[in-house]
């Protein structure tokens, strides 16, 4: 169905899960344990997976908004006879604000309808089928609403309407007229060791998670260029946040298809290292001490001591481990797009890229870090050394191949960011010996990307040494200050790279990647940017952000040709990047209009960080 397409969605999210709801007031996705548990709502991969709608019994069309500065969605359906209103949240705890919001969510999905005008019949259809579709619950009808316990799991629906129950699914019908609400809660909590779900009333809960949202964004004043859209995309992030251990997951969903009818479909909810610099830039206006403190000692605590093995790459939102990969078969998958996955087996990938991602990340926050836990201190000390001893050898590389290892420039690149930001440390990090072997490290690693990562033939640098191929992930060079954007080897990439792989606004991560991948479009506007090309970096930056839907989400890449946003959904990474790209746009103009001549930032320039806003 049409409203069942990627970009059709809303995002809702309350510091602990994430749920997903229609253009047509069909909740299609939500995992209430955590945001990786498994599914009660999974209509978002196959039609019976479940789901729960509101909306006009008729023909109608919609028109929908976050109240300002929040995740809370607001939907007007409109029809021949009035409109009303769908305005859906998930509960934060009350009284929760600024850096609290998400900590004790009560676990609890909210949605109020308003008659707005003229009289509405409206029609609920509640279908919950618990993990991941594959078990349907006997319902309950209690006096004001419906329980459902399956295994390990409960829910209670409780509304102001009657509602009758049948055979795995409740429905009600019922009339709004204008000024009139009728409100709806439904609350999950575990089946054992638990007290019974939660239902406080609607109007209340969605209040609250307005002001709650709204708390937070005030504390992170943005005065950056594109700022709607860089505000949006910091809600976003914030969104994706497991606020009990503070880790940032790269999505809400898993399978959604890279490829329509194509097997690229792999579970995102976890979190990986490689964002986890770039996500810090992205949220430097929200960069407080311990915010930047409480992010490097969960990354500390979920790597423990780092031995000689690869550094893992990616991890549970508590830093859990062992993620392996096994598919749901009963699931048809989105646009019959197989497999289905949980579980994500990238986990056991070398990926070299991440040690200079996390040391970066750790520069850019150096002010914070001091004094430096020791536990980050060992940590940062282990990467430095581990880029010493595995530069040279072959990863998986960031897109995370999974048919042969190479000696990937990207990832060359990131263990020379490692060792420099280890080197400008200096004495806060090791002795004289230390940063003696570090140094002649990071400059064995330049030169050799500077001589085996340049192909002269092509005029470009390319994905992997010695090869033919384009990778879109070497425009990463100028933005860690590995070269400037305006050398010429690195211009003639640019160059390359946009000839062979742009489109339509859109690039592509190589030849025969089946689509636009997002940030790696943002990191062409920003090398653009840095090389002085404001103008040609600002127009590519307003296309690629006219992308978005209507509610200014992003998934992770986009068909050039259909502009079909595909992926998992919505996709940090992509507002990661935009966010950041904002960042580089803002100091280039700050430059043009200044004309500084003096060295460019190897980080965005935050766009006017407000100091002492937290």
């Amino acid at each position: 169905m049409d409203s069942g397409r990627i970009s059709e969605h809303g995002f809702l999210a309350d510091g602990r899960s994430a749920a997903l709801v229609d253009r047509a007031g069909s909740v299609n996705w939500w995992c209430p344990a955590r945001i990786d548990a498994p599914s009660v709502f999974g209509r978002l991969l196959d039609d019976d997976a479940g789901h729960w709608s509101i909306r006009p019994d008729g023909d109608f069309t919609t028109e929908r908004s976050y109240l300002e500065d929040t995740l809370v969605l607001r939907t007007v359906f409109t029809t021949g006879d009035g409109s009303v209103a769908v305005t859906d949240t998930l509960a934060l705890e009350p009284g929760a604000r600024g850096h609290d919001i998400g900590l004790r969510s009560p676990r609890v999905l909210a949605r109020l309808v308003e008659g707005v005008s003229g009289v509405v019949p409206v029609r609920l259809r509640y279908r919950p089928r618990f993990e991941y579709g594959r078990v349907v619950p006997y319902l309950v009808c209690t006096g004001d609403g419906v329980e459902a316990t399956v295994g390990a799991a409960r829910l209670r629906l409780r509304g102001d309407v009657p509602v009758r129950c049948g055979e795995g699914e409740a429905a009600a019908t019922f009339t709004v007229r204008a000024g009139e609400s009728y409100g709806f809660t439904l609350g999950y909590a575990p089946t054992y060791d638990a007290g019974p779900p939660l239902t406080p009333d609607a109007a209340p809960t969605v209040a609250e998670a307005a002001a709650g949202w709204r708390s937070w964004a005030e504390l992170h004043p943005y005065h950056g260029r594109f700022a709607e859209q860089v505000r949006r995309s910091a809600l976003v992030v914030q969104g994706m946040t497991y606020q009990p251990s503070g880790a940032i997951v790269a999505a809400a969903t898993t399978s959604l298809p890279e490829q329509l009818g194509a097997n690229r479909n792999y579970d995102y909810r976890f979190v990986w290292v490689r964002d986890f610099s770039l996500t810090l830039q992205a949220l430097w206006l929200a960069a407080c001490p311990d915010e930047a403190n409480r992010q490097f000692a969960w990354v500390a605590r979920a790597m423990g001591r780092i031995g000689n093995q690869p550094v893992p790459i990616m991890y549970g939102v508590e830093g859990e481990r062992d993620l392996s990969e096994h598919r749901l078969d009963g699931l048809a998958g989105y646009a019959d797009s197989q497999p289905v996955l949980v579980g994500n087996d990238a986990w056991k990938q070398r990926q070299t890229d991440v040690l200079g991602e996390v040391l970066d990340a750790a520069w850019l926050m150096r002010h914070y870090l001091d004094p430096m836990d020791p536990e980050v201190h060992q940590l940062l000390r282990s990467l430095a050394d581990q880029a010493v001893a595995d530069w040279h050898r072959p990863d998986a590389g960031m897109w995370e191949a999974r048919d042969a290892e190479r000696h990937y420039v990207s990832s060359k690149v990131q263990c020379w960011t490692a060792l420099d930001r280890a080197v400008r440390f200096g004495p806060r990090l090791g002795d004289p010996a230390d940063l003696a072997r570090w140094a002649a490290a990071r400059d064995e690693v330049r030169a050799a990307v500077l001589h085996r990562g340049w192909n002269d033939r092509l005029g470009a640098y390319t994905g992997a040494f010695g090869s033919d191929e384009l990778d879109a992930s070497v425009l990463i060079m100028p933005l860690v200050g590995f070269l400037p954007a305006d050398d010429d080897r690195f211009r003639s990439t640019m160059d390359v790279i946009e000839a062979r792989l742009f489109r339509d606004g859109l690039l592509r991560r190589w030849d025969g990647d089946p689509a636009g991948f997002v940030i790696c479009s943002f990191w062409l506007a920003s090398c653009l940017a840095l090389a002085g090309e404001l103008d040609r970096a600002e127009r590519m930056f307003t296309s690629l952000a006219s992308r978005m839907n209507d509610l200014g989400l992003f998934a992770e890449q986009i068909d050039q040709t259909t502009g079909e946003q595909l992926g998992n959904f919505p996709q940090a990474f992509s507002h990661i990047g935009l966010i950041n790209a904002a960042g580089w746009l803002t100091e280039a103009d700050e430059r043009r209009r200044q004309g500084a001549d003096g060295p460019r930032r190897t980080v965005p320039a935050g766009a006017g960080r407000t100091e002492g806003a937290c």
